[in-house]
Order: C-alpha cells, then sequence, then structure tokens
C-alpha cells in the first residue's frame, strides 16, 4: 500500500459517483438522495484523512512540485480547496434531491472537487512521491484506511481549517 496511490483510487472512485448521479434517473429523488449521501461521506472522510495523516507528513517534507511554488503553498491551497468543497456539500444539503438546486450544488460540488483532485494530483502527490520512502507511504496508507474503516458508515463532522494555520501547525521547528 502507497498513500500516494490509495488517494488516487479515492479519486478515480469520486470521479465514479459524480458520473452515477449524472446517469441517475431525474425523478428517483430517493436514489438520488441516497446516492448523494454516500459520496457526501466519502468525500468528507477523505478530507479529513488527508488532513489527519497526508498532509501534515507533506509539510514536514515536500519541497513544492508540479507548477506550486513550494509545498506551504500546496497545501495552503488543497485546506482552502477542502473547505471550498465543504462549502458545495453544505449547499447540496440544504437543496431537496433532485430539485434544480439540487443539482447546481451538485455540480458546484462536483467543479470544486475536480479541480482540487487535478492540483492535488500534479503537485502534492508528486511531491510525497519524490520526498518520500515508500515505507513511509505505506505506513500512512494503513493510518489513513484504517481511519476510513471507523468512519466509513457515519462519517465525519466536517470542519473548516484555516490554511496557514493549518501549515504553520506541521511545519518542522
Amino acid at each position: 500500500m502507497d498513500i500516494t496511490e490509495v488517494i488516487l483510487h479515492q479519486h478515480a472512485e469520486q470521479r465514479r459517483m459524480f458520473s452515477m448521479l449524472e446517469e441517475w434517473p431525474r425523478d428517483d429523488e430517493d436514489g438520488l438522495d441516497a446516492l448523494w449521501k454516500r459520496l457526501e461521506i466519502l468525500l468528507e472522510v477523505h478530507a479529513e484523512a488527508e488532513e489527519r495523516f497526508f498532509y501534515p507528513e507533506l509539510v514536514k517534507l515536500g519541497e513544492g512540485a508540479g507548477d506550486a511554488d513550494s509545498v506551504e503553498e500546496e497545501v495552503e491551497d488543497a485546506i482552502k480547496d477542502h473547505n471550498e468543497i465543504r462549502d458545495a456539500i453544505r449547499s447540496v444539503r440544504r437543496c431537496k434531491a433532485g430539485s434544480d438546486k439540487w443539482w447546481e450544488a451538485v455540480v458546484e460540488a462536483n467543479v470544486a472537487n475536480s479541480d482540487h483532485m487535478a492540483e492535488e494530483e500534479r503537485q502534492d502527490l508528486t511531491d510525497f512521491r519524490q520526498q518520500t520512502t515508500l515505507a513511509l507511504r505505506h505506513g500512512i496508507a494503513v493510518q489513513f484506511l484504517r481511519f476510513e474503516a471507523e468512519h466509513w458508515a457515519t462519517g465525519v463532522t466536517p470542519v473548516d481549517k484555516d490554511p496557514e494555520e493549518f501549515v504553520e501547525a506541521h511545519e518542522p521547528s
């Protein structure tokens, strides 16, 4: 297990679930609601696991990769993205499943998540693969997957984080 591969696999699952929503019968509001709840839990638990296990290590060991100027910029942007995804999820929750407003909010969540995943794959995961050992990536994957397994059924309480404070709290002393 490698945390970068685990994250990539879950990104594929997130894309697949947004696609399933797009193809779901529009008049099956209960089905749309159930599928969205499953996707919401996936998004929330995934983000929280990244913030607990992946990003703190990236702040300590990364150097910045892809088009990022620094590791600090990478992580601050990722935390900001997670907050935007949480905001979009809250918007979906406030709407009746299948309504026009609900679909607008789902698209907003999809766009925010898709933009985040592309940037994370291009910058954060590349940086982590370049700067860390497979043994460390394995250890983080185990922690990450255990946390997710413990929270898949019920999800987590979404908590926005201040991007700058997050980086400062995890920078090496």
